[in-house]
């Protein structure tokens, strides 16, 4: 079966916490918002997936479905999450494609990425329980917030970065970091 990459063709920005240069106690993970024509995709790579996923049931009349591995946050705009191990890191690049390695990279909440990924069927050991989850392939940085973090996965830095090309915004050679904005506490 073969899986089609996605590729966010505007930057995505990152809702939520973000680790994806430095693990947390539960690993890597990344959550985005995305935009409705994106997941009208997905839910069409979707249906081929649970397809295939459906021939390999032990019994598909007493099966359970798991939701799509997506969720509407609000009109129009969906939240996606990922998760990773150290072996299944994706690569991260800058916008002129350049790998960064450096874990300290502010890649939080507010920052934009563009995002490659595929949506890879499940069934869980109790042969019953299936889905699709979505797994990353590849992360480009375009801003960063105020603090971050990076990967790299089974595609090569070279690869990844030619799946997005070069775009204007974060490089890991000129750091161009502007103070976030002050919040003025009230007096109560």
């Amino acid at each position: 079966m073969a899986q089609t990459i996605h590729v966010t063709q505007q930057p995505v920005v990152l809702e939520g916490y973000q680790a994806v240069l430095k693990p947390s106690k539960f690993g890597y993970s990344l959550s985005a918002l995305v935009d409705q024509s994106l997941v009208e995709k997905l839910e069409e790579d979707r249906v081929d997936s649970l397809k295939w996923a459906e021939s390999k049931l032990k019994n598909p009349k007493r099966s359970t479905l798991k939701p799509e591995p997506w969720e509407e946050v609000s009109d129009g705009k969906y939240k996606v999450k990922f998760s990773w191990n150290e072996e299944t890191k994706p690569p991260v690049v800058d916008t002129e494609g350049t790998p960064i390695a450096d874990p300290n990279t502010p890649i939080y909440s507010g920052s934009t990425v563009k995002l490659a990924f595929r949506q890879k069927p499940y069934i869980l050991r109790d042969g019953v329980t299936y889905g699709t989850s979505l797994k990353l392939v590849g992360i480009q940085v375009v801003t960063v917030g105020s603090a971050a973090g990076v990967d790299t996965g089974d595609l090569g830095e070279t690869e990844v970065a030619a799946l997005f090309g070069q775009t204007k915004g974060y490089k890991t050679s000129e750091p161009n970091i502007t103070a976030a904005p002050e919040v003025e506490e009230d007096d109560f």
